[in-house]
């Protein structure tokens, strides 16, 4: 049994979803292992991570609203507003969804459906430089 592990930057640029399939599946590759299981973990509490649609657009566009109906940006809804309007919401959004993630490894790669991209989710109003560490495991 292997293990490998790397932190990653990946910089936003305000709310929304961030693609880095790309990413994590070549240095999955090269770490030269056929199957095992990767974990992800993102270091925040105003931003998490999802595996979704990366066909169509219109579906991160949709996720967008649904979690600004959620959670608006509203300082009257909130108690915690020390650091502005989008940081309470931030923390509402990112504690419905994941921080975490598991892949298996099969083949040396991922073993996503045909449709299914790995995205870093954006719960702040700014653009920011998010920590990703990536730890893999296996032969």
């Amino acid at each position: 049994m292997k293990q490998a592990t790397k932190s990653i930057s990946i910089s936003t640029n305000g709310p929304g979803l961030t693609d880095f399939t790309g990413t994590v599946a070549d240095w999955v590759k090269a770490q030269g292992m056929d199957e095992g299981l990767l974990t992800l973990f993102v270091k925040h509490t105003s931003a998490s991570l999802l595996i979704q649609e990366n066909a169509d657009p219109d579906v991160q566009r949709d996720l967008q609203t649904f979690f600004e109906h959620l959670a608006p940006w509203d300082l009257s809804l909130y108690r915690h507003t020390a650091e502005g309007e989008d940081d309470m919401p931030a923390h509402i959004r990112s504690a419905v969804t994941q921080t975490s993630l598991s892949i298996p490894i099969i083949d040396a790669r991922l073993a996503l459906g045909t449709w299914q991209g790995i995205y870093l989710f954006e719960h702040r109003a700014q653009g920011q430089s998010r920590n990703v560490v990536l730890h893999l495991m296996g032969n």
